[in-house]
């Protein structure tokens, strides 16, 4: 269910985050600063989906004067990038990360050293709290520093995680060593008293980062370290990459939606394709006035809506991510500000490479770019690719503005959508909208189904399109939301994705 609080929220894709950021949020911190120390927190108890070695976009909707600016760390790839490192194999072969660009030599822009683009994470997040933020730095990296003492919690989730990636994890010895220890994943063998598993290196980077500060990062003493880390494994990140990296903060791209106002993060990212997707929406089809939620007129008008803006995303602009295991954090606070933050290693543990002095998980960014030379979303040096990332905010609705996003690859802009129409043209609450059944058209020749969908509007779309019909999960095919609301009387709300082993909302 919803949860609901006067003095602000949190909700993220692990309950200790979202305590972290509340625990902010508390001592009198605003949303960004809730939002940063959550998203620097995350890194530590689901290591696979993000961490410093990652990257992300930020929306940021002033409670108090209503501008919209969006945070944009997005990686970039090498100065030194060479298109040669990456030859083709046979023409028709397509690679396994459910992208369909042709399959490159030994999956070298899939997983290992020369999939690894740019870390930008820190450098997005520190200038998020620093134009918008009141938390002194050291502070918002103080959840972190400790959940990374501590140790990963070995659960169910953790381990079954480490094991889908264990083939890949086991090609490379920092990750080996560290999510394999004796050559298998690690498990708890008492759920009441679960095992860790601790990372030595990553805690005193982090330490080093809370003390020195994030420029260290890209231009000091732990900057020079990870790139001795990417020379020794073989990398083309370089000192010079992270010292040139600068996030970019930019008013919101926003578009109109039925009386509402929709904002998203400007560029090479979702946003533009759900503004599209929304106007497609709009001009096609009215929904109906009773009250009922989507019918059958709506889920075929979602799925024309977002076959055709995937139709022309992947024509124009690259095809971006397939399957990432991203993450998402919404923060309110008392002042209706409200932060929506999207953050990722790309694929599952990113590169797969954990770097050896600096002990963090480096991401696989030449995976987004199209191996192909020559096309919207090639590779080239210095080039930043397009991806799926999508944080939004949404104010003028019925019901109240929003904040939302998700993690899920292709599918994070098509939930989104749905979201917001289920909250603009059916005027649920958060709570109704988050346990409504949505649909997923990501760029393929099929629509995939909650099985929860009414069987006669399943049958239907099943005679317009092919269809497969899927349960909710917690590797969801219909990707992982969560939102924060302004409602009546200043109260807040919060919704986490369903079917989480660990997604929840944490009230001030």
């Amino acid at each position: 269910p919803a949860l609901a609080s006067r003095r602000g929220l949190v909700a993220s894709q692990h309950y200790e985050a979202s305590a972290a950021g509340a625990e902010v949020l508390a001592a009198g911190g605003n949303a960004v600063d809730a939002a940063v120390a959550a998203g620097l927190a995350i890194g530590a108890v689901e290591p696979w989906m993000s961490g410093p070695g990652g990257c992300g976009y930020m929306t940021v909707l002033d409670g108090e004067g209503g501008a919209c600016h969006a945070v944009d760390f997005a990686t970039m790839a090498p100065a030194t990038l060479d298109a040669g490192d990456y030859p083709l194999e046979e023409a028709g072969e397509a690679d396994d990360d459910l992208f369909g660009w042709p399959r490159v030599k030994d999956d070298r822009n899939i997983e290992g050293p020369l999939s690894i683009a740019v870390p930008t994470q820190i450098a997005g997040l520190a200038a998020a709290l620093e134009r918008f933020g009141t938390l002194p730095w050291a502070e918002a990296m103080a959840p972190a520093v400790a959940l990374a003492r501590r140790g990963l919690k070995l659960d169910w989730h953790a381990t079954l995680r480490i094991a889908l990636e264990a083939r890949g994890l086991a090609r490379y010895p920092g990750s080996r060593e560290l999510f394999l220890p004796g050559g298998l994943p690690p498990a708890s063998t008492d759920s009441a008293r679960l095992a860790t598993l601790k990372n030595p290196r990553l805690t005193a980077t982090l330490e080093r980062l809370r003390d020195a500060g994030p420029a260290d990062f890209y231009r000091g003493d732990l900057a020079r370290d990870i790139a001795r880390d990417m020379a020794e494994i073989g990398a083309r990140v370089t000192a010079a990459d992270l010292a040139a990296y600068r996030a970019r903060i930019l008013p919101a791209q926003s578009g109109r939606y039925r009386g509402a106002t929709v904002h998203v993060p400007p560029g090479l990212n979702a946003g533009p394709a759900l503004l599209d997707a929304l106007s497609r929406l709009e001009t096609a089809w009215r929904p109906a006035q009773d009250g009922t939620g989507p019918d059958l007129a709506a889920y075929r008008a979602y799925g024309e809506a977002l076959f055709a803006t995937y139709r022309q995303r992947l024509a124009g602009a690259g095809a971006g991510a397939g399957e990432s295991c991203t993450t998402h954090v919404t923060a309110v606070d008392a002042k209706g500000t409200m932060v929506a933050l999207t953050q990722t290693l790309l694929s599952a543990f990113g590169s797969r490479v954990t770097l050896p002095r600096t002990g963090f998980l480096a991401n696989n960014g030449i995976m987004w770019f199209d191996p192909r030379p020559g096309g919207a979303n090639a590779m080239a040096p210095g080039r930043r690719p397009l991806s799926n990332m999508c944080p939004a905010a949404v104010t003028g609705a019925p019901g109240g503005d929003f904040a939302l996003g998700a993690s899920g690859g292709r599918r994070i802009f098509p939930a989104i959508f749905q979201l917001i129409s289920f909250m603009v043209d059916h005027t649920m609450s958060l709570e109704e909208a988050f346990h409504t059944p949505r649909l997923d058209v990501s760029g393929g020749e099929s629509v995939t189904l909650d099985d929860r969908l009414d069987p006669a509007i399943a049958t239907a779309l099943a005679a317009r399109w092919p269809t497969v019909a899927l349960p909710p999960s917690p590797l969801s095919p219909f990707a992982c939301p969560n939102a924060v609301r302004l409602v009546a009387d200043g109260w807040r709300q919060g919704c986490a994705f369903v079917s989480s082993p660990g997604a929840g909302v944490a009230a001030a």
